[in-house]
């Protein structure tokens, strides 16, 4: 077996790794490596904003992982896309710019005791990386690496949906990024040009890859994290043990790191990592037959998702893609107008105007979030209907239900069991149908009748609370938000949680070495997608390993 030494080796070159390896190979005197098991982004299809469609499912570029059968979904098992390549997630996801709300980060710092999450402080984190179409601004960052723009095509349906939203009581907004992203619009992409703009393209681009101190190594699978233990001090992350594909053959390669090993990759893979490398719920690993080096029960627990419940209503008299797409000619017209111009449903996000509102009056904040799309098919993945339809999904943002990512084996290789538990608590069914109405309720308004909108999906037979709870069950699907399993909170004095995983410094709990950057972090889901949200965690980590370099704090034990 190979032995190469490096300072930092950094587990996942998704959304997060990206980022963070191009901000500590920034420091020439330290040697960075950056691992993902699956190939570069050179895929076509990743980088053309449609392309989604062809790369969720497709073993080349997503881990086809999928749930284990979903008692809240009537026991339906649900597809569970993960991005694996370089970009991760950011390579084959929607798109969508957004950070969630204030709130969200100042219920971090009040878990965390740290009011260094608060949102007036991560604001400008998230400003440091943007480049915002607008230039900056008080809310906005300029000629960072993460670039914002419009979307480049809209739809007089979807225009329509925003005058039957502000019927409703949805004012509009031009921006859903400023600390409470109550209203409907057009969301905002990332995209350049017309181009999906992953993270791969934002902080590995060309000069960065070229730095002499960072190495990239693609089609390479983390097997374990090597941890070591000396008398009478805490147990310690050393180093990965790799297996590398090359050439057509698979080597062995064990990669030590001088100061830390930080895990970004997510909150599916981070987890499975740790527990099959010996760090997580002892019951657990013991029953997997694997050697428990700390029992940590949180690795893996307090899953949370954002359930979209999805409402197709047939239309008359609407250009919808459904139309757009039923004809060769009009399939000829989409491809050519991206060819052109960049432009057109190709440059599409899986959904373009968004809304976020209350599910009912006496909720104090929004907390249901819609994507609505000019199309409308029977399951993702599946043929656009013939028919003219919109589809308007809704999600609760702030889901009371928790589930857990669980080894099903020692070996790597096998698919951890992912178990959502979606709609497990009834505040989270009591929103599901309070959200089935308040859709009916926008579509009822007079800035939808020119359509003659009529509900296919559920149904309007459908009306009592029991109904409805069963129909989200039956038609309710992933929004691919994970997030949660390796949370933050307080690990030490009397308020500490046996629960939490690492610090607010990212460090994990008992193991010196060892830091973890993505979504597994939240205590609570973000208020709206995690892409974005992600990133800011990347940076803030970012910030506190040069910090701790700096003062010759590195790899402390947590």
């Amino acid at each position: 077996m190979t032995t190469t030494h490096f300072d930092y080796i950094i587990v996942g070159a998704g959304t997060a790794g990206c980022l963070l390896a191009n901000r500590l190979s920034a420091d020439a005197s330290k040697q960075v490596l950056l691992i993902e098991a699956g190939p570069t982004d050179r895929y076509h299809w990743i980088h053309i904003p449609v392309g989604y469609l062809y790369c969720i499912g497709n073993p080349k570029v997503d881990w086809c992982f999928q749930t284990a059968a979903e008692p809240g979904l009537n026991g339906r098992r649900l597809r569970y896309p993960r991005g694996k390549a370089l970009g991760g997630c950011s390579s084959i996801n929607g798109m969508i710019y957004m950070r969630g709300q204030a709130r969200d980060y100042d219920h971090w710092a009040d878990v965390v005791g740290d009011d260094s999450w608060r949102w007036e402080r991560v604001l400008p984190l998230f400003k440091s990386h943007e480049d915002y179409h607008l230039g900056a601004s008080k809310n906005h960052g300029s000629g960072g690496e993460w670039r914002v723009e419009r979307a480049r095509v809209r739809w007089d349906v979807l225009d329509a949906f925003e005058v039957a939203a502000n019927q409703a009581g949805i004012p509009s907004t031009p921006d859903f990024n400023q600390g409470d992203n109550t209203g409907v619009g057009y969301f905002e992409v990332n995209q350049r040009r017309g181009w999906r703009w992953n993270t791969a393209k934002a902080f590995l681009n060309k000069t960065v890859r070229q730095r002499p101190n960072l190495t990239v190594w693609t089609h390479s699978q983390a097997t374990r994290i090597v941890l070591a233990q000396q008398p009478d001090q805490p147990l310690r992350a050393v180093g990965v043990e790799v297996l590398r594909q090359e050439r057509g053959a698979a080597k062995k390669v064990t990669a030590h790191a001088r100061l830390e090993v930080v895990m970004t990759a997510g909150a599916i893979g981070t987890p499975h990592l740790m527990q099959v490398s010996g760090l997580g719920p002892a019951n657990l690993l013991h029953s997997q037959g694997v050697v428990v080096r700390a029992d940590l029960p949180g690795v893996g627990a307090n899953l949370q998702d954002h359930l979209q419940i999805r409402s197709v209503y047939t239309l008359q008299g609407a250009k919808t893609l459904n139309t757009l797409a039923s004809s060769w000619w009009g399939k000829t017209k989409i491809a050519l107008e991206y060819a052109l111009k960049r432009s057109g449903p190709m440059s599409m996000a899986p959904s373009q105007l968004g809304a976020f509102t209350k599910s009912d009056a006496s909720q104090p904040y929004a907390n249901l979030e819609y994507h609505i799309q000019p199309l409308s098919l029977d399951a993702f993945g599946e043929p656009l209907h013939t028919f003219p339809a919109m589809t308007a999904s809704v999600c609760n943002l702030n889901p009371t239900s928790r589930g857990q990512v669980s080894i099903a084996s020692p070996d790597i290789a096998q698919p951890p069991v992912i178990a959502p538990n979606y709609l497990s608590t009834e505040a989270d069914q009591r929103v599901a149908a309070q959200s089935l109405r308040v859709t009916r309720h926008i579509m009822a308004q007079s800035g939808m009748a020119r359509y003659q909108p009529v509900e296919y999906k559920p149904g309007v037979q459908y009306q009592t609370d029991d109904e409805l709870t069963r129909l989200a069950g039956d038609i309710a699907s992933t929004i691919f938000h994970p997030v949660g399993t390796t949370k933050m909170g307080i690990t030490e004095g009397p308020n500490a949680d046996a629960m939490t995983v690492v610090n607010a410094r990212l460090q994990v709990r008992g193991v010196a070495g060892l830091r973890i950057a993505d979504a597994g972090i939240m205590p609570t889901i973000t208020s709206g997608n995690t892409n974005s949200p992600t990133l800011m965690i990347a940076e803030k980590a970012a910030h506190l390993m040069q910090e701790d370099a700096r003062q010759g704090r590195s790899g402390r034990d947590a």
